[in-house]
């Protein structure tokens, strides 16, 4: 009898690879599968089925959202164009975020000048990487790049139990030096409350925030709510005119 046959059976039945095939919240490529915890791996999947599930999440066409009063953003999520308002002055670029192009207006006509074109969709690129995050990060804990920890079981500064999980990244986004910590709530396993540190060795937060006021939207949850600070106007369509992705002309809320 060959006793190691038992062992190889059992590595391959419990290994991250096979384990990931069964999901049905597989990971993005490039994932940390090997550096993350097996635990905190189970704890995203259990946020994503909390939140409305993968396919739901993956089926969602077009999210709108208000960022801090500040941007009007729409997002196209199965082509990647991305419409950003900025609501303090006529600004509004339009892009995509898979070919870095776009257009701009600003000053009441439309940019023309290649260079400032291509700072200003870059600037927008990046203010939909920011402002998605604060939206969308608890369907992005498997994202390319990221690194799951099992931190334990902690309390959020409400008093809620909550199991405690963190986010580091490998050469990805525009601050791949960040790190988070994610607190999932016993008993909904909805993200509530996250803590964002500038460095991954940094050990006092920047900020500690909670996540509250989810609402159902279209067939997924999403919060606004962030302690003093809100991300309002939240709204997810089925199908938008494609003006609001080629037109200058804002489209109405």
């Amino acid at each position: 009898m060959n006793i190691y046959r038992p062992l190889l059976l059992l590595l391959l039945v419990t290994s991250p690879l096979l384990a990931q095939k069964k999901t049905n919240n597989p990971a993005a490529k490039d994932f940390d599968m090997a550096g993350s915890d097996a635990r905190a791996v189970q704890i995203a999947d259990e946020v994503m089925a909390a939140q409305g599930g993968r396919k739901a999440w993956d089926n969602t066409h077009h999210i709108a959202w208000t960022f801090f009063g500040a941007r009007r953003l729409h997002w196209d999520k199965w082509t990647g164009d991305v419409r950003v308002d900025n609501l303090k002055n006529d600004q509004t670029v339009l892009l995509n975020i898979n070919t870095d192009k776009g257009r701009v207006f600003r000053n009441g006509k439309e940019e023309t000048n290649p260079d400032s074109v291509a700072k200003f969709v870059k600037s927008a690129k990046g203010a939909w990487i920011n402002d998605s995050y604060w939206l969308l990060m608890p369907y992005k804990l498997k994202d390319s790049g990221v690194t799951l920890k099992d931190l334990g079981t902690a309390n959020t500064e409400a008093g809620q139990p909550a199991d405690l999980i963190q986010l580091t990244f490998k050469g990805v986004g525009n601050t791949p030096d960040n790190k988070y910590h994610v607190w999932v709530d016993k008993t909904t396993r909805l993200v509530s409350q996250w803590a964002y540190y500038p460095k991954f060795t940094d050990e006092k937060p920047g900020f500690i925030l909670p996540w509250t006021d989810y609402q159902t939207l279209g067939k997924i949850k999403l919060s606004g709510k962030r302690g003093p600070r809100e991300l309002s106007d939240i709204k997810v369509f089925d199908s938008l005119s494609d003006a609001v992705y080629t037109s200058f002309d804002r489209p109405s809320l």
